[in-house]
């Protein structure tokens, strides 16, 4: 275990893979179920990297106040050994990775307090679910506590160096990146556009947030501001969708004493209060015609003229705007100015659907029974193998919004169905509510696997309109598809020897979007 570690601290690896590798060693050695490395954040432990865990448990967050063993490994500096008999809860009691699926109850659990240079930086959690842990176990873990500790500070020194690269802090200006709400995810597309707007942060440069409803448009955003020279001043959210068209211009530019029926004193507008930092534009789009050209002057002068005010006003504001409309198809229109559109999009960024996102789906989706688990005092709550089969085939039209909902109202329906707050409760598919209900025209032979037949006995169809009877056709056909793929469209395409895009737009089309 000792020249494991150490070659993989020496190794230049992928901090990811170094901490992951860490825990595998220490599984490993100790043979046990699962362990789990936990960093502080704020008031709760965050997985940030784990082995023989269901994979949704990396996305929750552990508030320390409502689980008692973990509040007694942070408040000990020598490794805690809790009875198998133990009356307190444990925290992955239902999410340690059964091979059948089933939800497994931790046994015997060991952990310890890990710092760095001095400061309480998280613990390291060791399970099983028979008897495991010795007196002697707890030697061998406190001999490792300086390795893991050192190879925990290797790793994120060279995140922050990473960091410190990519900012070019100010002058005088603090180096600590205040905390945000954080973006949860691991996959690639995640992991690129990190890369992207960690670089594009420091720019000064306008971005327009491109994207579906529900992707989090507005956390990215904040990602920016944070990272960025502008992060130790205001950033002002804009909702464009919910301002008023007889209110928008005072709103954004503010209004003078008189300026209208109801203004008795003078205001400042959203962009003197972001002056020096960031205003975020949400739903650009749905700015008029009138409020479109104001902007493009603050665009292009820096200037902004309060409403009945006769002198302009210079302001200092870096603007990032978001929508989920596609600007350019509005500029064609007329609903939207061209010069504006170009002005906005200096630098565009795509923000990734959830059905693009891979394994992400059910991290996320971890932090949402974590969060509902803590509001509606259940002992503990998981998902079934099926249950997460069917969110990774799910098409995800909401994304994260709808994700967030489903999981929220499946843990009501559970307990309004009679469910124990005292169990662990493991959600089912049909909980979920993201089944696909069309009936199909093909259906699965019992002997066969691989093609799919017609019903054995003929059916004459009735007679109809061609065009009618075509899209009948291909409203059934595509069904078909979407449920021999579980209900994934990617692999519904492929089926179907179709573009993914010209799919989505036919199935609009035909009413199955």
């Amino acid at each position: 275990m000792l020249y494991s570690i150490l070659a993989d601290m020496n190794d230049e690896l992928p901090g990811a893979l170094r901490l992951q590798r860490l825990v595998q060693t220490i599984q490993t050695q100790f043979n046990c179920g699962a362990v789990g490395l936990l960093a502080i954040d704020d008031d709760a432990l965050k997985l940030v990297s784990a082995k023989g865990l269901v994979h949704e448990s990396l996305g929750r967050r552990f508030k320390i106040k409502e689980h008692p063993r973990f509040a007694a490994i942070l408040a000990s500096r020598e490794p805690v050994l809790f009875e198998p008999r133990t009356p307190l809860p444990d925290p992955y009691d239902g999410l340690l990775d059964g091979r059948a699926g089933e939800p497994l109850l931790v046994h015997d659990c060991l952990g310890m307090s890990l710092y760095i240079e001095g400061k309480l930086w998280g613990a390291i959690t060791l399970d099983a679910i028979e008897d495991t842990f010795t007196e002697e176990s707890i030697d061998i873990l406190a001999r490792y506590a300086l390795l893991i500790q050192t190879c925990i500070r290797i790793t994120q020194l060279e995140k922050d160096n990473k960091s410190l690269r990519q900012l070019s802090i100010a002058s005088g200006q603090s180096t600590a990146i205040k905390t945000e709400q954080e973006i949860i995810g691991q996959s690639e597309p995640i992991r690129k556009l990190m890369r992207e707007l960690d670089v594009i942060a420091d720019a000064n440069l306008p971005v327009l947030l491109l994207g579906e409803t529900g992707v989090g448009k507005d956390l990215f955003a904040q990602h920016i501001h944070r990272h960025s020279k502008r992060s130790h001043k205001p950033m002002i959210h804009v909702n464009c969708a919910a301002l008023p068209e007889n209110l928008a211009e005072s709103e954004l530019f503010g209004h003078i004493k008189g300026a209208f029926s109801g203004a008795e004193t003078e205001r400042p507008g959203r962009f003197e209060a972001a002056n020096g930092g960031t205003i975020f534009l949400d739903e650009v789009g749905e700015l008029s015609l009138n409020i479109q050209a104001k902007l493009l002057r603050t665009l292009q002068n820096g200037e902004i003229q309060r409403l009945g005010a006769d002198k302009s006003k210079k302001v200092d504001v870096r603007i990032i705007a978001a929508t989920n409309r596609d600007l350019k198809a509005s500029t064609l229109d007329g609903s939207f100015r061209i010069d504006l559109y170009h002005r906005l999009s200096v630098y565009p960024i795509h923000i990734p659907p959830l059905r693009e996102r891979g394994k992400d789906i059910l991290m996320l989706a971890g932090y949402f029974l974590e969060f509902n688990r803590a509001r509606l005092g259940l002992r503990g709550i998981r998902l079934t193998k099926e249950a997460e089969q069917a969110l990774m085939a799910y098409d995800w039209p909401g994304n994260v919004r709808e994700l967030e909902h489903i999981i929220s109202r499946a843990a009501i329906k559970m307990l309004s169905g009679g469910a124990s707050r005292n169990n662990i409760l493991s959600i089912e598919p049909r909980y979920l509510d993201i089944l696909n209900n069309h009936p199909a025209i093909y259906s699965q032979d019992e002997t066969q696997t691989d093609t799919p037949s017609l019903a054995h006995e003929p059916i004459k169809p009735a007679i109809q309109p061609m065009n009618e009877a075509l899209k009948t056709f291909q409203h059934d056909l595509i069904a078909a598809a979407l449920e021999q793929s579980g209900q994934n469209w990617a692999n519904a395409a492929r089926l179907l020897e179709m573009d993914a895009s010209n799919l989505h737009k036919l199935a609009k089309r035909l009413g199955l979007k």
